[in-house]
């Protein structure tokens, strides 16, 4: 079944009885482990910044005795930055619409119908869909920051915020050809992220796959080992864990993940970034202008993903299906 444009009405919202299920999964797990539309950070800027800084590398570095001073040393610090996108949203329903929830359609017109505020109704559903978009982009999202008005602001997602850690599983013979997932090339990956610093918080050290990949990691961290597959609650959202050379790390299954790669996330440094309009605050409902015998609201609201370091941040590509 599809949704409509336009207004609603009751000849294309029709009133059925029975139960209602909800066909589309509206699963948002990546959302919601880094603190959801409730959480995160508020910006006064559509594009917002952090920082950050590393030492240098560790060794026996020692003076002479009764040297003078050694030359002087300072640690530059480097800025990242990414924008909030815009999502808006409007729902029209008719009087009539609004009015006629005993007018049933079907062929057993016998029962209750559930829906009694089809206002209401919408814009839940309209509030589902635009978390589901905010997922996608986290995940998926390609930067975009527009010198006009002319195109849309649009944030930059984890897996191309990852690009210093980039393993390709295409067998290593340049050819791109997708080959299945292996435990070394997820260890390889793994311990290039954890040399620069990402993945040492066990309890936020995230693989996130979609069903393809999570049957592979299972197989070779899992299955093979037979070791047990345990789960644990992170933020609210109950994910597996499985043990690898890094520590227990968690295995979150995400249907917005290509189903050709893994990616390897320092959770605890993933945030949303909300940008506050005035007196409405994020993610708000208002009604529109009255034209007419129709009901009109808006949702209206600016989101981005703050992730830290880069470099604690990685994926594998290319990865074949079993």
């Amino acid at each position: 079944m599809a949704g409509i444009t336009g207004q609603g009405t009751t000849f294309n919202l029709p009133n059925y009885v029975g139960d209602l299920f909800e066909l589309t999964p509206s699963d948002t797990p990546f959302l919601s482990l880094i603190g959801g539309l409730s959480g995160g950070e508020s910006t006064t800027s559509p594009t917002f910044q952090w920082q950050a800084f590393d030492l240098r590398s560790a060794g026996q570095n020692v003076a002479l005795e009764g040297a003078s001073a050694p030359t002087a040393e300072a640690r530059v610090r480097a800025n990242y930055f990414n924008i909030c996108q815009i999502h808006q949203e409007v729902v029209e329903v008719s009087y009539s619409k609004l009015a006629a929830i005993g007018a049933f359609s079907g062929e057993n017109i016998q029962g209750t119908n559930p829906v009694t505020n089809e206002m209401d109704f919408q814009l839940e559903q309209m509030l589902k869909q635009i978390a589901r978009d905010a997922e996608y982009s986290f995940i998926q999202g390609a930067f975009q920051e527009p010198s006009d008005n002319t195109s849309e602001r649009q944030t930059r997602g984890i897996l191309a915020a990852a690009g210093n850690h980039v393993y390709m599983d295409d067998g290593g013979d340049g050819t791109g050809t997708d080959q299945a997932l292996t435990e070394d090339a997820v260890l390889d990956l793994m311990q290039a992220i954890w040399e620069d610093g990402g993945i040492q918080v066990s309890e936020t050290a995230t693989l996130m796959a979609n069903a393809n990949v999570k049957r592979q990691l299972t197989k070779l961290f899992v299955t093979d080992k037979n070791y047990r597959e345990e789960s644990r609650n992170v933020a609210g959202v109950n994910v597996q864990t499985i043990e690898t050379d890094f520590g227990r790390v968690n295995v979150v299954l995400n249907r917005h993940m290509p189903t050709t790669e893994l990616a390897v996330v320092s959770a605890e440094l993933c945030v949303p970034v909300f940008m506050n309009v005035p007196d409405k605050g994020f993610l708000f409902t208002e009604p529109l202008a009255k034209d007419g015998a129709s009901d009109k609201f808006q949702i209206y609201g600016e989101i981005g993903l703050k992730y830290g370091n880069p470099n604690a941040h990685g994926k594998i590509t290319d990865i074949a299906a079993i």
